[in-house]
């Protein structure tokens, strides 16, 4: 297996890492936002991929197995033979407990019993301070990682420009933009996590939480008002102060944080690819 340039270059300080450090994975959740983005950019780094979807799937240039973390049918067959579990498959819509927590231990005993080395576990900024009923499950999903049978990392991202967009869409549909417009984000590039999770993987593992966010911290107006001329579009920002112990923390930058390194790609950088011309910028 090749040595993993693109990552090196970019993280000078793994130069020393030999092709015979590479290692074969398991990637959970590869079908998802971050799944669809890690696959092929570990692919392409060298690493021999096994791809872990609820159905039958092919393509990609990696092995597909099924699995289903609710149920833990076919996760000793998914984890047989791999070095390491990237683990990022989560539910936040239904289920959440079942599979994130309850679907986390399976995995983690199931590659405790087949000799796993490393479970590395992706999960999000803010869940020990932010007050989410999503954020408590992942929260909970970590401490099952910490307390199990596997040599462990975790990389807490913050949000995606994606996840942003939907939230300012949403927030849209009745004319104005709706918001609390002191609340903090800091979006993080998927593909920038991605480099970040094959630098984790060849490090091997570190047993501790690993914050990484993007570039810069934007309050929520001012990501508005970029989305809006990103887009060309003349909408007025209606503000709506959020209550409570949730809206504290938002606007404290529970979302957040100063933990280096960090991305490149800021979200203008994202506006200009997604609408095209500077007007995001």
């Amino acid at each position: 297996m090749r040595r993993s340039l693109g990552v090196i270059a970019a993280y000078p300080c793994l130069h020393w890492l030999t092709p015979a450090q590479a290692m074969r994975v398991l990637v959970t959740g590869a079908t998802g936002r971050l799944g669809r983005v890690a696959v092929p950019r570990l692919r392409d780094e060298g690493f021999t991929l096994r791809a872990m979807s609820r159905g039958p799937r092919t393509g990609d240039g990696v092995e597909w197995v099924t699995a289903d973390l609710a149920t833990g049918a076919g996760l000793a067959e998914a984890v047989a033979g791999v070095d390491a579990v990237l683990h990022l498959a989560s539910s936040p819509q239904r289920r959440t407990h079942d599979i994130d927590v309850l679907g986390t231990r399976r995995l983690a005993v199931a590659a405790g019993h087949a000799g796993v080395r490393h479970l590395v576990f992706v999960s999000i900024v803010g869940v020990d301070r932010v007050p989410l009923g999503y954020y408590r499950h992942k929260l909970a999903a970590e401490q099952v990682v910490a307390a199990g049978p596997v040599p462990w990392s975790v990389l807490r991202a913050t949000q995606f420009p994606e996840f942003l967009e939907g939230l300012l869409s949403g927030a849209s549909r009745l004319g104005p933009v709706i918001g609390d417009r002191a609340v903090l984000a800091q979006p993080v590039d998927p593909g920038e996590v991605a480099d970040r999770l094959a630098v984790l993987l060849l490090a091997g593992p570190s047993n501790r939480v690993e914050d990484f966010g993007g570039p810069e911290v934007l309050r929520y107006d001012e990501a508005a008002r970029a989305w809006l001329a990103a887009r060309r579009v003349r909408r007025p920002l209606l503000p709506v102060r959020i209550p409570g112990r949730l809206g504290r923390e938002l606007r404290a930058g529970g979302l957040t944080t100063t933990a280096t390194p960090t991305g490149a790609r800021t979200w203008a950088d994202h506006l200009a690819d997604t609408y095209g011309g500077t007007a995001g910028r």
